[in-house]
Parts: C-alpha cells; structure tokens; sequence
C-alpha cells in the first residue's frame, strides 16, 4: 500500500485539516521539513502528484502519538528502512490508545471480523513463533472501519449530580 494511501485515509477517518496535518508533522521533530502538503494527498493520477516516502511516513506516524498523546522527554524511536503493516498498525493504535475491543470493533465495521488470537498476532515480535505478518487487506480494512468507528453516532445517557453533567456512553 503507497504511503500517500495511508496518509489520505488517516486524514479522512480522522477528519484532520491540513492545519493540523502540518502540526503533526512538525509535532514529532524539532526541525521541521519543507513539506507540500498538497502534492502528497494527491492521487497518482493527477498532476503534481509526489511518492511519500517510509522517513516521511514514519515522521507524520511519530507526529501523531506526539499530537493524540502529548510529548514525552525522549523522541520516539526511527525505524530505518521501510516501515511494516504491522508497524503501521501498532502506531495508530498507539496514538488513539485504542484497547483490543476497540481494534476489533475497527475491524468488524468495516466487515472483516477477525479473532482477538489474529489480532494480538499482528503486535507480537517478529521471532515469536505466533507473529502474523498484517497483509495490506488487513491494513485496508483497518483504515475503512477506522472512518466508519469515528464517524459512527454514539448513543449517549446523561447523568446529573449538583450542577455536574457527565455523558455516559451505551454499549
């Protein structure tokens, strides 16, 4: 899956502005690069339209635990090379500190129910004897039902103490 995928389905199912886009991007380093935005969310068949690459893809991933989470003291760790599905994966669930229901809610949305064995699979060290390579299917699947789940009406009940209101959410 291209990286400028991946950033244009984060973007949509988190309903980012390119404000804020930028922001992320700049979020995970201290100097921030030079970049257009507009050529990178562009599709491959339109004109100016610019490969994202794995250092830049791994910059706005490590921007988004930093934006969603807060900073912490030490920057979060590169990793060189081309990053996997699974890596992918493992970081946006780092940022929206999704629980494994969440991830599995995520994936039954978008209509591929898989087990809390897959699952877990997926962000198991790769020489353990149980890892799971998350095909791009699986990190398709994952970005569709991640718009859908954001997206999706939330019943909610109301509860009242002395002035208090707090929003409790149906499950």
């Amino acid at each position: 899956m291209l990286a400028n995928d991946i950033l244009r389905k984060i973007r949509y199912s988190l309903d980012l502005k390119d404000k804020e886009m930028l922001q992320i991007f700049h979020a995970a380093t201290d100097n921030p690069h030079d970049i257009k935005l507009s050529t990178l969310l562009k599709k491959e068949s339109e004109p100016g339209f610019v490969l994202c690459s794995q250092s830049l893809l791994n910059l706005f991933l490590n921007g988004l635990i930093v934006f969603y989470r807060g900073s912490l003291n030490k920057p979060p760790i590169a990793v060189p090379g081309v990053l996997s599905n699974n890596e992918i994966l493992r970081k946006i669930r780092i940022a929206l500190i999704y629980q494994e229901r969440d991830m599995l809610e995520v994936f039954k949305l978008s209509g591929m129910e898989i087990s809390k064995s897959e699952l877990s699979s997926f962000f198991r060290r790769k020489d353990h004897k149980h890892y799971m390579e998350c095909g791009d299917q699986f990190l398709r699947y994952f970005l569709q039902g991640l718009s859908l789940y954001k997206k999706r009406p939330v019943q909610t009940e109301t509860v009242s103490r002395s002035k208090n209101v707090w929003v409790k959410r149906k499950k």
